[in-house]
């Protein structure tokens, strides 16, 4: 008979002892619904002084931007897309909320902007919208000969400085053709910035750099350097309680240069390749989220640290009475996480924000019907 070393009993039992000792996953690795709480850590209203309505665009401010505007570090600025009559494509306002919960105006731009989910903000302190405003201020889209829209124009990309100035306009009638929504990848001296586009059902990138004046004072600018379409094909249309539907949100992969493109006329969400570099049109890209059970609409669209796809659903698209205005959570290969509902009513989830740190993450996302942005803190 072997005898056994007890040494070797030894090392063999702590061995196994080590090697069934649960791992514990790092917070990166985390999914972000199921650990939010039950409820938003709190609720802010997005209806400044002049009565805006329909929030739309939610973007977080970062820690390191430049003192001594309006700008707070941490903030959340959101759009609003309806004047107080809740007429569409007429809101001209852009409200910050700290991260305590109080709301203050940012902006404020002329009559009948229509400021749409196209919300960023630059290191440097610059931010930019869109805006898709109504014809008219009537607040309706319908279809016209040849497929174009009537009642919607086609709109443009502010650039606004951390004073909440309006320092330029960007224009182009083929490349920014209805500004719907926007990710930026921010390099500090140089940024791109990639935006949908509702009315032509397409993708540009805009490649930008920011020229400092040497000083730190405010005379810095932002000049466009290349405008490049990398997508297009995705549906578009008039929708009569949508007012438009198109491709929506857009979230940036940058490690794999993937854009993904959250398509709402048609209910998926695809990935672009090489984002950054391409000078080519990839058409729609490769569908990775095809999901009629869980899809109705998506909208806004964010990219967690883990990799997964947050998404709101619009419920313009397939809706399911059921699960209205949900968010949903997928991994990147398009495997379905988790969802919950933002509100019983349908339509009113849009845009949304997710902003990840050393110690957790902040989901931010609008409530339509309530006229409020949601925030869960995860520590």
């Amino acid at each position: 008979m072997m005898k056994h070393n007890p040494l070797y009993l030894l090392l063999g039992t702590l061995l196994l002892t080590l090697v069934a000792k649960p791992v514990l996953a790092d917070a990166d690795d985390l999914p972000v619904i199921p650990n939010l709480p039950a409820a938003p850590t709190f609720s802010a209203t997005t209806v400044p002084a002049n009565g805006d309505l329909n929030p739309y665009g939610v973007a977080f401010v970062p820690p390191d931007v430049p003192a001594g505007g309006k700008l707070q570090p941490g903030g959340i600025l959101v759009s609003n897309f309806n004047n107080s009559a809740n007429l569409q494509g007429t809101g001209t306002t852009i409200v910050q909320i700290t991260p305590n919960g109080q709301t203050s105006l940012f902006f404020q731009g002329r009559l009948g902007l229509g400021l749409t989910t196209a919300l960023g903000v630059l290191q440097s302190g610059f931010v930019l919208v869109g805006n898709v405003p109504s014809t008219g201020g009537a607040g309706t889209c319908t279809p016209g000969p040849n497929g174009q829209e009537q009642g919607v124009e086609q709109g443009s990309l502010l650039i606004i400085d951390r004073h909440g100035r309006l320092v330029t306009e960007l224009t182009s009638p083929t490349l920014l053709d209805g500004p719907w929504d926007l990710t930026i990848n921010d390099f500090g001296a140089q940024a791109q910035v990639f935006v949908s586009n509702v009315l032509s059902g397409t993708v540009t990138r805009l490649d930008l750099s920011v020229l400092a004046d040497g000083a730190g004072g405010d005379d810095s600018r932002v000049v466009v350097e290349n405008e490049t379409q990398i997508a297009s094909g995705y549906l578009h249309r008039c929708d009569p309680s949508a007012f438009v539907v198109g491709p929506t949100g857009l979230a940036l992969d940058p490690g794999n240069d993937v854009l993904f493109v959250a398509s709402t006329g048609d209910n998926a969400i695809f990935a672009i390749a090489d984002a950054s570099i391409t000078t080519a049109d990839a058409g729609m890209g490769h569908r990775i989220v095809h999901d009629p059970v869980h899809l109705h609409g998506p909208l806004g669209l964010a990219r967690a640290a883990n990799g997964d796809l947050i998404t709101s659903q619009g419920d313009a698209v397939n809706f399911d009475p059921k699960h209205p205005s949900e968010i949903v959570e997928f991994t990147s290969r398009g495997k379905f996480v988790a969802q919950f509902s933002i509100d019983p009513a349908p339509g009113s989830a849009f845009g949304l924000a997710l902003e990840s740190s050393v110690e957790g993450f902040r989901l931010a996302a609008v409530d339509d019907a309530l006229n409020v942005l949601d925030v869960w803190v995860v520590k």
